[in-house]
């Protein structure tokens, strides 16, 4: 059973060799300065890394629960969920505390996919290379790569003799029935009236024990309950589209306890003015060194179940803050970021559907319609639509046909293109209306707000203990998606493969970390997931109530010192390349200051 919503850094510029690097290197900086008196100076070449190989590019796709919420100018809030359900049709129900009367819809899964799509967080290394690398055993170790109108529903299934319950609205909108109920408080025990009722007209919510929807009808919440119709299964389920008067957005995430699954992804999209955080729950800043920079599809998902649990199951990450009219960052070097206008349904694809399909008359090509219409055949409701309209061959599924209308050709009405007991111009009127429009309304809201924030959680039965509020802070700043590390391969002079060769890779937040090979060196589970859990208000940069950078960079530095020993066998001999060039520019610095003491020596002595 369904009972609830089942949805849902400012980058700095990477500087190398900042002033936190010495603090980091500090270890094996004393190792090399005892060498530094026998180093001659010494400039290494930097060989930028041409080709795809040298740049990591790798989108993060968490498959979540998904809500696209937008805070609206009329002070309503409208609000996109995404429904996911298994189970026998007859026994779906999902349930809603809203305020007030909703406005009801459906929309689509493919507006949802395009979103998470554009908006994943994407982590890259580019890659240089200093010195020359020895060419024997092949060169590089590897790739480094690795994005329905509501109908018209009688008060039939109102019971008179439930005096307790007013029906507030009901409808039909895609594959559901749906019915808003309001409570009278004056009831003995107004929860169990509602309960008691719903189960009466058909919604089964025989699993919403009665304390997880007191506390919503004790703040005067009506309930939204929506089923499937009487030919629909759950094939059909689609998201629906919910606006209703509220001040802010806000998860009742207590109701969704009932069915979570352990550590289930909530991930939420706010359309706003400015940038959206949780106001009731922490932000979580990650720690990027835990994160593995060669595959963070290997454990991104991980480090934010670990970052939530420290934050006690009750914190979201900030994947992106963005103006809705600036392109977003491209996600690799290869490729121009999005534009968010264009995201969910373009002005290409619109174009194409008015020109190409809607205003073409088709007499006489019905099959070229059907045929054109097949690019649709992913978003919700087309089969839908396709079977309540076209005459498909009895031996076929909806699906086969869709596949190849054209293949069904002669079978259907002839050579002539026309198709027996098939109207064109209905087909286009149940495709726009269930189909297309959902689309364009839900580009058009993402767009008729300046400001996008995604956040994104994890959350156990156990942590549903409270419903997160998003409010607003307009001077945090933007936070892109597209995280770029710098990685140096250190070859020296042919003293290294690049499959042996040590590298350095500084972090967008400024850590460098050490190692060698195609393997990420640190291990996640060995360091805290976030470099710090920060409370959010409505203006400044929060409260910071755990700070672990300290930690961390001790962790760091401890790891760097290990591959330092590594590569110097233990002693001095011979050490990292990143410490050996902080020697020899300490020796450098030593002997330009020797000299200057010189000169002004040489100088007193002619005066």
């Amino acid at each position: 059973m369904l009972t609830m919503l089942d949805y849902i850094f400012a980058d700095r510029g990477p500087k190398m060799m900042k002033p936190k690097t010495s603090r980091h290197l500090v270890a094996a900086a004393a190792c090399a300065s005892m060498m530094a008196a026998g180093i001659t100076a010494y400039s290494p070449s930097a060989q930028a890394c041409g080709g795809l190989f040298c740049n990591n590019q790798q989108p993060v796709n968490q498959a979540a629960e998904r809500i696209i919420f937008s805070d609206n100018a009329d002070d309503t809030v409208t609000a996109l969920v995404q429904i996911m359900y298994q189970g026998p049709s007859e026994k779906f129900a999902w349930v809603l505390p809203v305020p007030g009367e909703p406005d009801v819809s459906v929309s689509s899964t493919a507006a949802f996919d395009r979103l998470q799509t554009a908006t994943n967080p994407s982590y890259r290394m580019n890659t240089t290379v200093e010195g020359t690398c020895d060419t024997r055993g092949g060169g590089f170790f590897g790739s480094d790569d690795a994005t329905a109108e509501a109908g018209g529903m009688n008060n039939a299934n109102r019971n008179p003799e439930d005096d307790g319950v007013t029906v507030v609205n009901s409808g039909h909108v895609g594959p559901y029935d749906y019915t808003t109920i309001s409570v009278d408080p004056g009831n003995e025990n107004p929860t169990q009236v509602a309960l008691d009722w719903l189960e009466q007209n058909n919604y089964d919510v025989s699993a919403l024990g009665e304390q997880t929807i007191t506390p919503y009808l004790e703040d005067g919440m009506n309930l939204l309950a929506f089923r499937l119709s009487k030919n629909a299964d759950t094939g059909d389920i689609r998201p629906v589209r919910i606006t209703y008067d509220a001040e802010l957005p806000m998860i009742p995430i207590k109701l969704t306890a009932v069915a979570a699954n352990d550590d289930m992804g909530v991930m939420v999209w706010v359309l706003s003015d400015e940038r959206a955080i949780p106001s009731n729950y922490k932000s979580l800043r990650l720690n990027e060194a835990a994160i593995d920079w060669f595959n963070p599809n290997n454990n991104y998902n991980d480090i934010i179940n670990r970052a939530a649990d420290e934050a006690g199951g009750q914190g979201f990450v900030t994947e992106l803050a963005w103006p809705t009219d600036r392109t977003l960052p491209p996600p690799n070097q290869f490729s121009n970021g999005q534009d968010l206008a264009d995201v969910i349904f373009s002005e290409n694809e619109e174009r194409f559907w008015e020109d190409r399909i809607k205003n073409t008359d088709w007499t006489g090509n019905e099959f070229g319609l059907l045929q054109q219409s097949s690019r649709y055949a992913a978003f919700d409701g087309y089969l839908e639509v396709l079977e309540a309209t076209v005459p498909v061959p009895s031996r076929l599924t909806t699906e086969e046909f869709a596949q190849c209308p054209s293949c069904y050709q002669s079978e259907m009405g002839g050579e002539d293109g026309e198709i027996d007991n098939f109207d064109p111009q209905t087909f286009i009127t149940q495709l726009e209306l269930n189909v297309i429009k959902p689309m364009i309304e839900t580009q058009e809201l993402v767009t008729s707000r300046p400001y996008i924030t995604r956040l994104y959680t994890t959350m156990s039965a156990g942590d549903m203990t409270l419903d997160p509020v998003f409010d607003f802070n307009d001077s945090l700043g933007d936070h892109s998606n597209a995280h770029v590390a710098e990685r140096i391969i250190e070859c020296g002079d042919e003293d290294y493969t690049r499959n042996e060769a040590p590298w350095r890779v500084e972090l967008p937040q400024g850590d460098i970390v050490f190692g060698s090979g195609s393997t990420w060196p640190v291990s996640s589970e060995d360091m805290p997931a976030t470099r710090a859990i920060v409370q959010d208000r409505n203006s400044g940069d929060g409260e910071v109530v755990v700070d672990n950078a300290p930690e961390i960079d001790s962790f760091i530095e401890r790891h760097n010192q290990r591959v330092t020993d590594e590569f110097s066998g233990g002693g001095c001999q011979t050490a990292h390349p990143a410490s050996v060039s902080l020697a020899r520019n300490m020796s450098l610095a030593l002997m330009f200051g020797a000299f200057g003491l010189l000169l002004i020596r040489v100088r007193r002595r002619e005066e």
